[in-house]
């Protein structure tokens, strides 16, 4: 009987996103973002820092049921949940476990890759401006790989798609630290944020 075949790093991040949420936050720091615009430009992000959020967290948009605003939220893992923050900022999140269990992980900072001057265009930074402005926060993340609405319910695993996951890794040193989460007033000291450390 052969052996079982290692996963590839596609299937790796699918059954990761499949399976706990706090897990896939840990994990999705080992993960790369893809967005290719409408013009052909690929612009690429090493995401740094995530959030998780689950149905019995009352700091959650699921916490209190599906609704219409949240409904990407209760779609399979791998969907992304796009919502706009204090009706100012669009947030991006990758939804987690199972069809209607609720789960997403909050993309909180990312490491531009590729594309960075692109970026600081769609930011309205200067060219010269620090690479920490570009990406870091939920919205600044958005901002520079131009997700909005139009994204919410896309499926982030798919080859073909205008924004994907891609597997990555951690650099030599770099460890994942945890800690409270910031920026909500509910279930704040909840152990739940995720970021890159060390390097």
């Amino acid at each position: 009987m052969d052996a079982e075949q290692p996963a590839s790093g596609a299937e790796a991040l699918r059954r990761l996103l499949e399976g706990d949420t706090c897990a896939a936050a840990r994990g999705l720091l080992e993960c790369v973002l893809e967005r290719r615009l409408p013009d052909g430009a690929l612009l690429r992000a090493r995401i740094t820092e995530t959030e998780a959020y689950t149905p019995d967290d009352p700091a959650s948009h699921s916490f209190t049921g599906a609704r219409p605003r949240n409904a990407a939220m209760f779609g399979p893992s791998a969907t992304a949940y796009v919502y706009r923050s204090y009706g100012v900022h669009w947030c991006l999140n990758v939804v987690t476990g199972p069809p209607g269990y609720g789960a997403a992980v909050l993309l909180r900072a990312a490491e531009p890759l590729e594309g960075d001057g692109r970026m600081r265009l769609l930011r309205g930074l200067a060219a010269d401006a620090p690479a920490k402005l570009i990406a870091t926060g939920p919205g600044r993340l958005a901002q520079a790989l131009a997700v909005d609405r139009s994204f919410d319910g896309a499926q982030l695993l798919e080859d073909s798609a205008a924004l994907r996951l891609l597997p990555g890794g951690l650099a030599p040193g770099e460890v994942v630290l945890a800690g409270p989460r910031i920026g909500i007033t509910k279930a704040a000291d909840w152990p739940r944020r995720f970021r890159v450390g060390g390097g």
